[in-house]
């Protein structure tokens, strides 16, 4: 149509009065014209007149429902006119729609907060933040726009106070309970991973991806005395290899550990050794802490011995219990877990020669029916080189080293990350 084409010839030039004129005479023609309803919205926005924007952005709205620009545009018009519960409204539903878009969030934030509404403004600013730095902006002045620079600023600083306050309030009950001198290492891991002080580790092979528990000590692997439940779990090797043999027998489905089946993807976490493609597959029991009752069903009496024993249990995080299947010349490339509150345990089912894990840079060879346990926030690897599957059972435990007030606290401050987290949209780091 002509009258689009002048308008866009206007933007070309710069004349954005021009283009507003052959807009608006389009609208004439065709009231319900999307582009041109978008485009003289925004510059009645632009001169101060909020309600004459809202008008042709809630006929846009209508035209065109679920359109998360238009959402984004008529919220931040509702907010210049004071309708603040319907800037939420239409913010919210415009994220809901596009995630990615970070100033809906940050304007969502601007609104709730104004509303008194703090713990969703929390949530709001932090999910701006995190959404928009994983695009590369709001790092510093030179990422972020001018005219933006004072409220992404008052955002971060809202963050800064509010996020604390919301995971100390978590940790409160527990110092009632147990006294605040039993939670001092608690409050300088929460302080580590706010980042408000500095990690300070012990040991430069060791980089948690996720949560550093200071004060304990720093090894790569820990003595079976340590655990006195590894002795019974040592003596149901047979039992567990049977429930598994049964498993791999019946050809029941197992999956990807890592969850993704791409060569090129794999190709960062994986490597062949021979002829035979790369592939470490796994029966999960438990997976970041739910529980796969199919699987449980069918080895009965593995999953109730699990279930028996003090591992690691948070909320959507642990435990992780599997048998892990190592198909021949599979070689896991080096990597690291995400926090020294737990180790890892193996229980070695069916090991050919040439396997072996190498933790820290100390090589361990499996055996059979004897549990090793070990801290996977040490950059570690493992590789099967012989042509047999090679299979270990695997399951969390805690850190011995952690009282039973730091294994509560850590339990209660893991799962209110990972809810708060959840609700902002931002990833936690998952073992």
């Amino acid at each position: 149509m002509a009258l689009r084409e002048m308008a866009y010839n206007g933007l070309q030039h710069g004349d954005v009065a021009l283009a507003e004129q052959y807009f608006t005479r389009l609208l004439e023609m065709v009231p319900n014209d999307m582009e041109a309803l978008q485009f003289v919205a925004s510059r009645h926005l632009v001169r101060g007149d909020a309600t004459r924007a809202v008008a042709m952005l809630l006929v846009a709205d209508q035209v065109r429902p679920n359109d998360a620009d238009t959402l984004h545009q008529l919220g931040t018009a509702q907010m210049a006119v004071g309708d603040l519960h319907g800037t939420v409204v239409n913010l919210r539903h415009a994220v809901e729609l596009a995630p990615h878009m970070f100033m809906a969030r940050l304007r969502l934030g601007m609104a709730l907060e104004h509303l008194g509404e703090i713990h969703d403004a929390l949530v709001a600013y932090f999910g701006a933040v995190n959404a928009a730095q994983a695009q590369g902006r709001w790092l510093g002045d030179s990422s972020t726009a001018p005219g933006i620079r004072d409220a992404v600023k008052h955002a971060i600083r809202f963050i800064d106070v509010e996020r604390p306050r919301l995971f100390h309030q978590v940790l409160e009950p527990l110092r009632q309970r147990y006294g605040r001198s039993e939670l001092l290492r608690v409050e300088d891991c929460l302080a580590i991973y706010l980042g408000e002080k500095a990690v300070s580790l012990p040991d430069p092979r060791q980089k948690p991806k996720f949560l550093y528990f200071p004060g304990v000590p720093s090894q790569t692997y820990y003595a079976s005395e340590r655990f006195p439940w590894h002795r019974e779990l040592e003596a149901a090797t047979e039992m567990i290899r049977e429930e598994l043999r049964a498993v791999l027998a019946e050809n029941q489905a197992l999956q990807p550990f890592l969850g993704i089946n791409s060569p090129t993807e794999l190709g960062g976490y994986l490597r062949a050794s021979g002829n035979q493609t790369a592939a470490w597959d796994a029966y999960f029991f438990y997976r970041h802490g739910v529980r796969y009752d199919e699987q449980c069903a069918s080895c009965p009496r593995t999953s109730g011995l699990l279930d028996a024993l003090p591992l690691a249990r948070i909320r959507d995080h642990a435990p992780e219990t599997l048998y892990s299947v190592l198909r021949p010349g599979t070689h896991i490339l080096p990597h690291r877990g995400v926090t020294n509150t737990r180790l890892v345990t193996h229980l070695p089912l069916i090991v050919p020669p040439d396997c072996a894990i190498r933790v820290g840079g100390e090589i361990h060879e499996w055996q059979e029916g004897r549990c090793v346990s070990f801290d996977d926030t040490f950059e570690h690897e493992a590789w099967n080189n012989s042509t047999e599957t090679r299979v270990v059972l695997i399951l969390d435990s805690w850190n011995p080293d952690l009282s039973e007030a730091e294994r509560a606290a850590v339990t209660e401050l893991v799962g209110a990350i990972g809810d708060f987290n959840r609700s902002s949209e931002v990833a936690t780091p998952q073992g």
